[in-house]
């Protein structure tokens, strides 16, 4: 299995110049294979990206890559309902872009709406055992995008199940976690304002709102309605042991960084053409956060276990000194 590169949704409010730049930069640079496109945190910011849609489905598919649009979180209006029904509409609803090969699904409705059709289930539904995935398969699922909160043990038995059942199995390797989604706008929240007058201030903070303990500690991050990891996930010292366990596409999710810099080292490590802890160690300080992997390592997420990865197909190695040092 030739191993994948997917590029998630970005999940900020950038402006609208910034955000079809980008993807313009990712069509003719950065060697992802598939590339996931579509607001799906904040329903309020999709009109400002609809009008250049079509024209970045098209610069990303005359590159060769593979374009999906992905379902919104949360759909808590008559309008948002709307939109998700024409989005995953069996008649090829013009909502859909010409060129997108696939909808990637992130809450319940989307799923029931799809069901029967190939569709991809985003990190977004809870997807924690194989029953559940061959429920999904059953359905019509051809891939999924695990949670980011699992372990290894259980990442390698999904990983399995989905080789057994026909389905590509994702994992996210780069990128702040996505923990939570709520009706409620934080953002809007934090600066005295209603979801409703929200002013749109989340686009103030390109890659979210840091979050702080009362006693001053970085905690979380804050993007409109939803909460993210503080530190950035980098599971670039893993991909060998996740390629062994079956894992054949590795999603990085956008910051306001040089993405294609980041799409470059993964690659090189996929192709062994580079040392994945090295490329950890490069990429180190990029984000103005920590880079962690605690969750794949079977403790706190917002830890990062040092040294080779703890996991080979779903075994267990015993930790070093230097590993068990970083997680007290």
């Amino acid at each position: 299995m030739t191993p994948s590169l997917t590029l998630g949704p970005v999940l900020f409010n950038w402006p609208v110049d910034r955000w079809r730049d980008f993807y313009a930069r990712i069509a003719d640079e950065a060697p992802v294979d598939t590339v996931i496109l579509g607001e799906i945190v904040c329903f309020k910011r999709a009109p400002f990206f609809a009008t250049a849609m079509d024209a970045v489905v098209d610069r990303l598919t005359a590159a060769g890559k593979t374009v999906w649009l992905a379902s919104p979180i949360l759909v808590g209006s008559e309008r948002e309902l709307a939109a998700m029904r024409d989005l995953t509409a069996a008649d090829g609803d013009d909502a859909v872009p010409t060129g997108a090969t696939l909808i990637e699904a992130n809450d319940m409705g989307a799923l029931a709406r799809l069901a029967g059709r190939p569709h991809a289930v985003g990190p977004m539904i809870n997807l924690y055992n194989e029953a559940t995935l061959a429920w999904l398969a059953g359905r019509g699922a051809v891939s999924v995008s695990l949670p980011a909160e699992l372990p290894a043990a259980s990442v390698a038995t999904l990983a399995k199940a989905g080789c057994d059942l026909g389905v590509a199995v994702e994992v996210q390797v780069w990128g702040r976690a996505p923990l939570a989604i709520s009706a409620r706008c934080y953002h809007a929240r934090a600066h005295g304002l209603h979801k409703d007058g929200c002013q749109y201030v989340c686009g103030n903070d390109p890659d979210g709102l840091p979050v702080a303990t009362m006693d001053g500690q970085p905690f979380l991050t804050v993007n409109g309605t939803q909460t993210l990891s503080h530190g950035c996930l980098c599971l670039a010292a893993e991909l060998e042991a996740l390629a062994a366990m079956g894992v054949g596409r590795f999603r990085l999710s956008p910051h306001a960084v040089d993405m294609v810099r980041v799409a470059e080292a993964f690659r090189a490590v996929l192709d062994g053409r580079r040392e994945g802890r090295a490329v950890a160690a490069e990429l180190d300080g990029l984000i103005d956060a920590p880079l962690v992997n605690g969750f794949f390592h079977d403790t706190a997420g917002a830890r990062h276990v040092g040294g080779a990865a703890r996991f080979q197909s779903g075994k267990e190695k015993p930790l070093s000194q230097k590993d068990k040092g970083s997680m007290s």
